[in-house]
């Protein structure tokens, strides 16, 4: 493989969605990537796809896409439903892989990835992109530092425009459960992987979902159907080092999204804080200490939209990964091992259990 590595984008649409709005910025703005083909479910709207983004190939499948000699790395950016097969087929073909988060629909299908990434022997990467922020990454660096002392606490609150009263007709299938994309595994996923990723991981939670908007209406013409999921989530609980924590997780408040993360310690309190309709993991967030606002060093991510600020750190520590050996880029390893601390949380939701890490970690 040359130094420019070729990506393959399935679900990529000129008419709109996230993969054209944060992961087609993102590769063509990151050096040592280009974007070779994409990849819809026709071949007009691949066409489309590919004159719009640049991109050399449009596919009218992802099966064809991945069957193609040329590309080094496929994205999976299409529903989570569809994410295992796809992703399946990359592997078997010795693609390097980057699949959006959710990785599947549940951790049955997650594990099936994580077993097939390892003995496969590419990279791959999941898109827990908070874990690519620059914001959060000197966040990271900060707390590391020891500059302000052991931790006493963590909150956060994290809100998103989706998973209100009225719903799409694009993303009625986020209303049902068995597609394990919904406000808990998708905000709420995000959320507590960021809160683990500053702080080392919860040791034990309880969870409270609750649904705000019961009915809800669905489409144009808005059919009026029950909610079955959570549209509202409070967790509470320790990390491995024994810090608490707490994390509410509401949708459908409209385009005022706002997303504040306190870390309050003996020396001060960090603060990130930022927020954006699809939520705060596709935005960027800013970073403040005591109470003043820090300069991020974004290198290459400086020139990026809000949008793909954060993608695109997570294709970046991918491409370190595939050219240097390095292991940067969040695995499929840990997104079983979140999948699965996901259940718990759903678990506890519905039963009032608290519920502790040896239920996630393997």
């Amino acid at each position: 493989m040359s130094s420019t590595i070729k990506v393959g984008i399935i679900g990529a649409n000129a008419r709109g969605g996230w993969a054209g709005e944060a992961h087609v910025p993102a590769v063509q703005a990151l050096a040592g990537l280009s974007l070779a083909a994409v990849a819809t479910n026709r071949q007009e709207t691949a066409d489309e796809a590919a004159h719009t983004f640049g991109a050399d190939k449009g596919y009218a499948s992802g099966t064809a896409l991945i069957a193609d000699p040329d590309i080094d790395l496929v994205t999976v950016a299409t529903r989570v439903p569809d994410h295992r097969v796809l992703v399946l087929q990359a592997l078997a073909a010795g693609k390097h892989v980057y699949s959006e988060w959710p990785l599947g629909r549940g951790s049955l299908e997650a594990d099936d990835m994580a077993r097939a990434a390892a003995t496969a022997g590419v990279c791959h990467a999941v898109g827990l992109q908070l874990r690519g922020s620059p914001a959060i990454r000197a966040a990271c660096a900060h707390l590391a530092s020891g500059a302000l002392g052991r931790l006493l606490s963590l909150s956060a609150l994290s809100t998103t425009a989706g998973f209100g009263p009225n719903v799409p007709a694009q993303f009625a299938y986020l209303e049902d459960p068995d597609s394990f994309a919904n406000l808990v595994t998708i905000q709420g996923a995000h959320t507590l992987d960021l809160l683990a990723f500053l702080s080392g991981g919860p040791a034990g939670l309880t969870a409270l979902g609750s649904r705000q908007f019961p009915e809800v209406g669905v489409g144009e013409d808005q059919r009026m159907q029950r909610r079955r999921t959570f549209d509202h989530l409070l967790v509470q609980g320790r990390t491995a080092s024994g810090t608490p924590f707490s994390m509410e997780v509401a949708g459908g408040r409209g385009a005022d999204t706002p997303f504040s993360l306190d870390v309050i310690a003996e020396k001060g309190v960090l603060r990130l804080e930022g927020g954006a309709p699809r939520g705060l993991q596709s935005g960027r967030l800013r970073l403040l200490v005591n109470g003043d606002l820090v300069r991020v060093d974004e290198a290459e991510l400086s020139n990026l939209p809000d949008s793909a600020v954060n993608v695109a750190g997570i294709y970046a520590a991918l491409r370190d990964d595939i050219l240097n050996g390095s292991v940067g880029a969040p695995s499929f390893g840990h997104a079983a091992e979140l999948t699965r601390m996901m259940e718990a949380v759903l678990r506890s939701s519905t039963d009032g259990s608290s519920v502790q890490a040896d239920e996630w970690q393997v």
